[in-house]
């Protein structure tokens, strides 16, 4: 989970799909719904992760599509762990809290921007890797 489910709850939900497949169940979400950013679908591109067909959907359409039947919510902004933690008076799921620095805060050239969400991608990948191993 993260702020608007448009860039870095995206790359998770991307990667932990991709390395993971069906055997653990990811759905990611945001606090708000944003617009799916371009630069996050780059850097997952270059990596062979395809994201294309993300749509954002924020916590509160996904409980209404699906039901909150997690047993994990990974939070990685600070409204979204304040919304998780929210979440916990009516769900039984433990929430972790990856704080992540938000890309789209850097200026610069098209690749300083790049570099930013790449830092991110490969933060996650890191931390998607170990924790959700089996």
């Amino acid at each position: 989970m993260c702020a608007q489910n448009a860039v870095r709850s995206p790359m998770a939900e991307a990667m932990a799909k991709h390395f993971f497949g069906k055997s653990i169940y990811v759905q990611s979400a945001g606090a708000r719904k944003g617009e799916v950013d371009g630069f996050t679908l780059t850097v997952l591109d270059e990596i062979g992760i395809d994201a294309h067909k993300h749509r954002p959907k924020s916590i509160d359409e996904l409980e209404e599509w699906e039901g909150l039947n997690f047993d994990l919510i990974i939070s990685l902004s600070p409204e979204a762990h304040h919304r998780a933690l929210d979440l916990t008076r009516t769900v039984a799921a433990e929430v972790e809290y990856w704080p992540t620095a938000d890309p789209t805060a850097v200026q610069g050239s098209r690749e300083q921007m790049l570099e930013a969400y790449r830092e991110v991608r490969d933060g996650l990948m890191r931390r998607i890797t170990e924790r959700l191993k089996p």
